[in-house]
């Protein structure tokens, strides 16, 4: 059965999509079957940098609804046989999610995969709820500076309390994901360091994914970064991200070149 990860932050622009499309076809490489659900229905973007934009026939909303199976649905990456793309709706609204549909389609995905990545729409609306509800962990994207740490600190305490698992009285493993990241800015007191982020969110440190034009490249060739440059620091990042995700102990690699274990800083827990 699937792990069900949702891709959130509080605020928008901070790299969901990117990262979503660059996990997935990370952990898909490493022969993992993946399937990656964009939620962010009536602003679609998923499809645009998984390069499948062309191709969208039926769309989450139909296979909600049941106007089409999510056979008819899901599109296979033409770089990798065990990639897939559940695409939103670009015409819809969030109201055409229903909390059954949703459900159903998270039911049917589950035994067919290793690994469900849903990339959820910003804020704490209707579609990010839905996004997060069955997720078993979560990777909570922020970029250094303080509105994005503040509105994670508040996605953080919904997915404690609105969640299947939280109703349930589970724990769900959550995980930081830092995008963006400038070492020299960071010294300048220019963003905010990374312990500053940690001692805030307390949660683990998943990846730190440097500031680069590789990945507003690689997204404007409809490509995720860690296929169109394997080589490049943020590709590099993903996939060492990716293979933390699936157990691995990998030394995490700042920006800044410095290679350290962080052990301390990868064994926190959320308080």
């Amino acid at each position: 059965m699937a792990q069900v990860v949702v891709v959130t932050s509080g605020k928008g622009g901070v790299g969901k999509t990117t990262s979503t499309a660059a996990l997935g076809a990370a952990l898909a490489r490493a022969g993992e079957r993946v399937a990656v659900v964009d939620f962010d229905v009536g602003l679609r973007n998923l499809d645009l940098v998984m390069g499948a934009e062309r191709r969208v026939v039926f769309d989450l909303i139909h296979v909600v609804q049941g106007t089409a199976r999510l056979s008819q649905a899901l599109i296979r990456d033409k770089r990798i046989d065990t990639l897939f793309l559940l695409a939103a709706s670009q015409t819809r609204d969030k109201d055409s999610l229903s909390d059954e549909g949703v459900e159903r389609v998270i039911g049917e995905l589950r035994p067919s995969f290793d690994w469900v990545i849903c990339d959820s729409p910003a804020g704490i609306e209707r579609g990010a709820s839905l996004a997060m509800r069955h997720a078993d962990l979560a990777v909570v994207v922020a970029n250094p500076e303080v509105s994005s740490v503040r509105d994670s600190d508040r996605i953080i305490g919904l997915l404690d309390s609105t969640t299947d698992k939280a109703k349930r009285g589970e724990p769900m493993d959550k995980y930081l994901l830092l995008t963006r990241y400038d070492p020299t800015r960071a010294e300048r007191g220019e963003m905010l360091c990374i312990d500053d982020v940690l001692e805030i969110l307390c949660i683990p440190l998943l990846g730190i994914v440097p500031e680069s034009k590789d990945v507003l490249h690689a997204s404007n060739m409809g490509s995720p970064v860690t296929l169109n440059n394997p080589a490049s620091a943020p590709a590099r990042a993903y996939n060492d991200a990716a293979r933390r995700l699936r157990g691995e102990q990998v030394p995490l690699v700042v920006p800044s070149g410095r290679a350290t274990l962080f052990s301390k800083l990868l064994g926190r827990r959320a308080a």
